[in-house]
């Protein structure tokens, strides 16, 4: 575990940055590392928390590191190198059913918000056949979106059309436009850049209206029993994030080009308005429906996921508090 942790503490992307502005604290504030786990629109909560001081208005110092996947930021979680994590509910749940005392604390999007996406020859999807189809990682929700869009389309996984790793999302468009995978699933903002480029898009996977965990905030089983009051401050904040970017649309096309690392104004908006103000949850709930879909999911590779209980794999007391106590009412007033 030693040497994961130095060879994760290598491939950490560190992108603190002095905030626009801050929150007056009286208290010092508490220092805390997350990470978030994909170059994707939906990671956005922590950025924006952290780029409008708001981690600070809450009491609290976030460095936010980036990971090349969930595989890469789950390990850290469990190695405790990081408190909390923006990732799938599928990469906590699996981890979780492998004996990890890991769960899911908020869900910010409960849909999975992904295209497929194929060359310009490729018109229609039993074309895929006998061709490859780009993920980012085994066992990640971009794995799951493959394999769903797939059978959607009566093709067999792995059988009918090769699952292929890629890495993260960055290198998914030039995966596809080198001809190294004929078709890929795709998150905002590489869905608009591989449009652009003239590939395109044989399904909307939310269009499939599949309850799903899709993204949300995991910690430590053992964060939420001895320090529930990081739990707390952290999810006001996340919470707070997701109100303040729906309604500064400036700001958060701002911190998005900052952290997706790009000036492409097209893909900006795209992803605003797709994975922002469209499918990201104002109360970031966790539901038992969507957390079934993603055991129903794991079923198939991890046998202990059937017929397990959804409830065992999410906290949602500190989304039902604040919500009860008119907190999340009040940021849209």
């Amino acid at each position: 575990m030693k040497s994961r942790s130095i060879a994760f503490l290598l491939l950490l992307l560190s992108v603190m940055a002095v905030p626009w502005s801050y929150g007056a604290d009286a208290q010092p504030l508490r220092k805390v590392r997350m990470a978030f786990t994909s170059l994707s629109a939906v990671m956005m909560p922590p950025w924006v928390a952290r780029e409008a001081g708001i981690f600070h208005k809450h009491g609290l110092d976030v460095e936010v590191i980036a990971t090349p996947t969930g595989v890469e930021g789950m390990n850290a979680l469990i190695a405790g190198e990081v408190q909390f994590l923006q990732i799938s509910g599928g990469t906590t749940a699996s981890a979780a059913l492998g004996g990890a005392d890991v769960m899911v604390v908020g869900t910010t999007l409960d849909a999975l918000v992904q295209q497929l996406i194929a060359r310009p020859e490729i018109e229609k999807a039993e074309q895929l056949r006998g061709k490859s189809l780009g993920i980012t990682r085994f066992g990640t929700s971009i794995d799951v979106g493959a394999r769903l869009a797939l059978r959607h389309f009566g093709l067999v996984p792995d059988k009918d059309v090769a699952i292929v790793q890629v890495g993260g999302m960055e290198s998914m468009v030039p995966a596809l436009h080198g001809n190294r995978i004929q078709a890929g699933i795709f998150s905002y903002p590489a869905i608009t850049q591989a449009l652009k480029l003239g590939h395109r898009a044989l399904l909307n996977v939310a269009s499939l209206g599949i309850p799903y965990a899709f993204t949300g905030m995991t910690t430590r089983g053992r964060v939420i029993k001895e320090d529930p009051d990081l739990v707390r401050r952290y999810m006001l904040a996340q919470t707070e994030a997701i109100a303040r970017a729906k309604q500064d649309k400036s700001l958060a096309l701002r911190v998005m080009g900052k952290y997706l690392r790009t000036a492409n104004p097209a893909a900006l908006a795209d992803a605003y308005e797709i994975d922002i103000q469209k499918y990201m949850l104002k109360v970031p709930l966790t539901t038992a429906e969507a957390m079934r879909s993603v055991l129903d999911d794991l079923g198939g590779r991890i046998p202990k996921a059937k017929g397990a209980d959804p409830r065992k794999f999410f906290d949602d007391t500190f989304v039902r508090q604040m919500h009860a106590s008119g907190f999340i009412d009040a940021l849209y007033r």
